[in-house]
């Protein structure tokens, strides 16, 4: 896989890359993590992954064939979660194409983060996702070396609050 920067022209792939992920987590009856509807359909999602694009922090994996297979944003701490107490770089997305799972597509591209973070001189990765259910996301980020930092919970108008869990790793 080859990383490279996203630009604009790169947000429908990426978004097909979430509505996959959707469809694959529907399949498995575990819609508590991004609901039941595609995010392509989301004029909130397609206007976070167009801003994630235009401020320079997504980058996707392309495979030989030149199709993109992942998607990684870095940046900020997005703004449901503490602000960082030091300097940091942010995963706001990590996203990979479901037919292509077992060749550690989401390693290469956290590997990139932490490329990029050093790059900065960053020392510090942060990173939130669902918590909720049986807590498979949360122990892979552990498993890719994060530790569990602060859990929280999102609330939602008419629905259970969303449950997270934000991981910190030390570079």
């Amino acid at each position: 896989m080859t990383i490279r920067r996203a630009g604009r022209d790169d947000v429908p792939a990426v978004l097909a890359l979430l509505d996959g992920a959707t469809e694959w987590l529907v399949e498995r009856g575990r819609t508590g993590q991004w609901g039941t509807r595609p995010h392509s359909t989301s004029p909130h999602r397609v206007e976070q992954v167009t801003g994630f694009a235009t401020d320079g922090g997504l980058w996707v994996g392309e495979s030989a064939r030149q199709e993109i297979v992942g998607a990684i944003a870095v940046g900020e701490a997005l703004e449901y979660v503490s602000p960082p107490t030091e300097p940091e770089l942010y995963i706001r997305l990590l996203v990979t194409d479901r037919a292509s799972a077992g060749q550690n597509l989401g390693g290469a591209l956290l590997d990139h983060a932490r490329e990029l973070a050093r790059a900065a001189d960053v020392r510090v990765l942060r990173v939130d996702c669902f918590a909720g259910g049986d807590q498979a996301l949360v122990g892979y980020y552990e498993r890719q070396g994060f530790t569990r930092d602060v859990a929280f919970a999102v609330p939602r108008v008419n629905e259970v609050d969303w449950l997270g869990q934000v991981l910190i790793q030390r570079l």
